[in-house]
């Protein structure tokens, strides 16, 4: 989904991976025996390949996996870095339930035995590449029918990218999954709440400190003391467009309607209204759905709608909003569309994402586009909405010509249709 703040965009512009040359072969600071260090290997990857993260030397004798739409990526978390530094520094062994797993660094450490967790679709299938059995999940899930006895050790990165409610609701899960005289060891940015953060964790578990700093990153090692876990954070709800929304913790426009949507779904309406867009029994595809406030709006259009989402609790939220206006649709869990098998789709309705996690970038949005070349029926079209300055209209030439539809308050909507 799209934001307002200036920020630096990474625009990767296909072909070449820039991180192949470490990521295709040994860690950092190593070079391969059989290649000459004349040749300089180059090796391209698609959206959806899986490949070795690029690590930092200090991170050498680790592995993890990687591909867009993993936070860090093409290298790792920071502060899932700096919290792996200072496990193995800590000589961490046995079993470790990394409830945030990103790519699977936590499971490279000598003597670990990994219990891998993860909401991300596309983390999912970075640990798929690794060879790690990750179990889908997000906060407040019982992981007690995976694992019955709880490990000893958990390990966690905040997202205080995605709020205050989301952060909670990470720190009583990690409550919840840490056994009395557990340790947690919790990441985060300091920028974005981290402090506060432990300090309530603390206030849980007992006992613990911040052990390590790096720039911003800080990690924080805690011991937990019998006692009640915090209550997770309620949705939230709202409406908008006859739509009754309810925002899990940690969903883009858990609380309102962000004011990208808020233009889409108006020229939309405006469209319904005048004639000029029918969705009275057209498959419709919103991808990157969120709460699923637009794939709401299509089915009460008429629309046979399926809503998509990366992010686990994005897609528990969009089931949670059509259940609360008794539509019917479909909602899936998905890496862009990898799960969406043989389905075509008439329209694809998007505001899509260009942050993944503290990053910038516009892989995933890239490859939203691309879903429409590949899902469309002939004669579909794909209408998005995105922040002014973003260079999406290139490849949306892909899909068909690129119409301008509205332009308004820093956003604009556009159109491609697929050739009939």
């Amino acid at each position: 989904m799209t934001g307002t703040r200036k920020q630096k965009i990474r625009v990767s512009r296909g072909g070449p991976d820039k991180s192949a040359g470490r990521a295709a072969g040994t860690p950092s600071g190593t070079g391969s025996p059989s290649v000459p260090k004349s040749i300089h290997v180059v090796q391209r990857y698609s959206y959806f390949d899986a490949r070795p993260a690029a690590l930092a030397p200090r991170l050498d004798g680790l592995h993890a996996f990687t591909k867009p739409g993993v936070r860090g990526y093409p290298e790792v978390d920071g502060a899932q870095s700096l919290m792996v530094q200072t496990m193995r520094r800590e000589k961490v062994r046995g079993d470790v339930l990394d409830l945030t797993a990103m790519g699977g660094l936590t499971g490279s450490l000598p003597g670990v035995t990994l219990r891998a967790v993860e909401g991300s679709a596309a983390a999912l299938a970075a640990l798929k590449a690794a060879g790690i059995e990750a179990r889908a999940a997000c906060p407040g899930d019982n992981l007690s029918a995976e694992w019955p006895t709880r490990a000893q050790t958990v390990a966690l990165v905040l997202a205080g990218d995605r709020g205050t409610d989301y952060a909670m609701a990470q720190v009583g899960w990690a409550h919840a999954c840490t056994p009395p005289g557990g340790t947690l060891y919790i990441a985060g940015d300091r920028d974005k709440g981290f402090d506060r953060y432990v300090r309530a964790a603390g206030a849980a578990f007992g006992t613990g400190e911040t052990i390590g700093r790096d720039g911003g990153m800080r990690v924080a090692k805690l011991i937990r003391r019998p006692g009640q876990t915090p209550p997770l954070p309620a949705p939230e709800t709202y409406e908008a467009y006859g739509v009754q929304v309810t925002g899990l913790p940690g969903v883009f426009s858990a609380g309102r309607l962000d004011k990208a949507t808020t233009l889409f779904l108006a020229h939309l309406t405006a469209m319904v209204e005048a004639g000029t867009l029918n969705l009275a029994g057209k498959r419709v595809l919103d991808l990157g759905c969120g709460t699923g406030v637009i794939g709401a709006w299509a089915a009460k259009q008429g629309a046979e709608v399926t809503l998509v989402d990366g992010d686990l609790s994005s897609v528990r939220s969009a089931e949670a909003t059509l259940h609360a206006n008794t539509l019917t649709g479909e909602c899936i869990h998905s890496d862009v569309d990898a799960s969406l098998g043989q389905r075509t789709f008439d329209l694809i309705l998007t505001n899509p994402p260009f942050h993944v996690g503290r990053g910038v970038v516009l892989d995933v949005a890239r490859e939203f586009i691309q879903t429409a070349v590949r899902r469309l029926v002939p004669g579909g079209t794909l209408y998005l909405v995105a922040n002014d300055p973003l260079p999406y209209e290139p490849t949306m030439q892909d899909v068909g010509p690129v119409r301008e539809l509205l332009r308004e308050g820093g956003f604009k909507v556009l159109a491609a249709s697929k050739s009939a």
